[in-house]
């Protein structure tokens, strides 16, 4: 793609219409409280920023090191908790977070030009923030299903993607480069079946937050880590151009420990709590 907000345009098209037909196939249920449409809204709009700065971070930075630290959220989770819930955490659960920390920010650490010194990637804050906005995303999300369902929660998120996506990207400038941009259907063609699966990911994800306790379902969410660093070790081995990932022996074995270390914090937490 041409650029960011050229490859965001087409993604907003595709939510906005998923958004509106499904606000038009599942209705808002009768006596919904406004202060539950109010959080639905919010906690959607809080995905759509934590998504576009995850989105934006990978323009620059290797998948396998994005991913891992916007799936600390679980973490946040706990944390808000205490002031939001009244929950307490023990010393396990400080432990569970030190060890999820320590794994986000290894995953981010470099070295710098000399080889001598270790410095933290520049888009640490902002995948750190996106996590935050995860988190209390999904606390939102869980409130707000108190009274509608897995299905209007995803439409109020896909509609607010969309909408936010195409008021940020909708441009003349964007426009153009979609019409000019070379090889535009199977860019275009990659990107429907790319947001395709996340519909599906999206719509699993809401349908298990009203399921079950929301601590699980973050948690069991946050094992994405491990599945985006096998697909990319396998497309890396495969097709090396794609990712542009350094994949050395080295390398592969320190992802590999943090992205141990954020799993496991992640899940100590839950045991824990």
């Amino acid at each position: 793609m041409p650029g960011f907000l050229t490859f965001l345009a087409p993604i907003g098209v595709v939510h906005l219409i998923l958004g509106t037909a499904g606000l038009a196939i599942f209705p808002m249920p009768l006596g919904t409280e406004a202060t539950t449409l109010a959080v639905a809204v919010g906690s959607s709009v809080l995905r759509v920023a934590a998504v576009l700065l995850m989105l934006g971070t990978m323009r620059t930075e290797e998948v396998s090191r994005v991913i891992p630290v916007t799936h600390t959220f679980p973490i946040f989770v706990a944390i808000l908790a205490v002031p939001l819930l009244g929950e307490d955490l023990s010393g396990l659960d400080w432990l569970a977070i030190m060890m999820t920390v320590s794994g986000a920010v290894s995953i981010s650490v470099r070295w710098d030009s000399t080889g001598k010194r270790l410095s933290l990637s520049r888009s640490f804050a902002l995948l750190m923030l996106s996590s935050i906005l995860f988190g209390v995303a999904n606390i939102g999300s869980k409130y707000a299903m108190e009274q509608i369902s897995f299905w209007n929660m995803y439409a109020v998120n896909a509609a607010c993607l969309g909408a936010v996506s195409l008021m940020i990207s909708l441009r003349p400038r964007t426009l153009r480069n979609l019409r000019d941009m070379p090889g535009r259907e199977l860019a275009l063609g990659l990107i429907l079946f790319n947001e395709c699966l996340s519909v599906i990911g999206f719509a699993l994800s809401f349908w298990a937050i009203d399921e079950g306790p929301v601590s699980l379902v973050s948690t069991i969410l946050s094992t994405r880590p491990a599945f985006i660093f096998i697909y990319v070790v396998g497309l890396s081995r495969f097709f090396p151009a794609v990712l542009g990932e350094r994949l050395s022996r080295g390398i592969v074995a320190a992802k590999v420990a943090s992205i141990g270390l954020i799993i496991g914090g992640v899940a100590l937490l839950t045991t824990a709590g």
